[in-house]
């Protein structure tokens, strides 16, 4: 499967470029396809496949203006598609939202049961975001946020940086099992701990909220 197919076909990302084209075209129908892959902030030529979709799907229409440039104008069914994918977005936004804060609570506490204060997050973003939080809320200190890249030994490095940690839980939504299977083999499967959210494969016994994302 090609990187564009493999995108196309996650079917949450897709409609999320997609309101993003909608909703840059309906600001400015010059907007070029250049620029939309910046804002958007993805591959030319996946900005490409999602424009020709739109417009097969009869959402978008376009029009050659001068100086061989095209002009894209959001159809009555592409705005009507806005507002639907505008209300999805918030809804699942909100979603997101409640269901982390509560299993992140719920770690939380389980982590201040066995004595565990000292945490470190590993991943940025919006889970680590509502993380820190959350942890307001408990006895905890959260001794950092360390970027998770793919690299298991800078990410190790990054931790023992951060000086003594109790636990570490898995923020990241970018490869989390890698990650998780990297922390656990670097600190110890009974100081790792992961929202069910993430849906990772044999999560241990410190998993406290894989029931609830079922």
């Amino acid at each position: 499967m090609s990187s564009v197919d493999a995108e196309l076909h996650d079917e949450k990302a897709q409609d999320q470029i997609v309101l993003g084209v909608l909703d840059a075209i309906d600001r400015d129908p010059s907007v070029t396809q250049r620029s939309l892959a910046r804002e958007l902030d993805i591959a030319l030529g996946l900005t490409n496949a999602y424009l020709k979709r739109c417009i097969l799907k009869g959402l978008i229409k376009v029009s050659q203006v001068p100086a061989r440039r095209y002009a894209y104008y959001l159809t009555p069914q592409g705005f009507a598609e806005k507002s639907r994918l505008t209300a999805s977005y918030l809804t699942h936004s909100l979603s997101f939202f409640r269901k982390a804060r509560t299993q992140c609570g719920e770690m939380f506490a389980g982590a201040v049961a066995r004595g565990q204060q000292r945490v470190v997050l590993v991943g940025e973003g919006d889970l680590a975001d509502i993380a820190s939080l959350v942890a307001r809320d408990y006895a905890i200190k959260i001794v950092g946020v360390v970027p998770w890249t793919g690299n298991a030994q800078a990410a190790a490095a990054a931790m023992t940086a951060l000086g003594p940690v109790d636990a570490a839980f898995i923020t990241t939504v970018v490869q989390p099992q890698d990650a998780f299977d990297a922390v656990r083999s670097a600190i110890g499967a009974e100081r790792v701990y992961a929202p069910g959210l993430l849906r990772l494969r044999k999560p241990g016994p410190v998993d406290a909220t894989a029931e609830a994302s079922r």
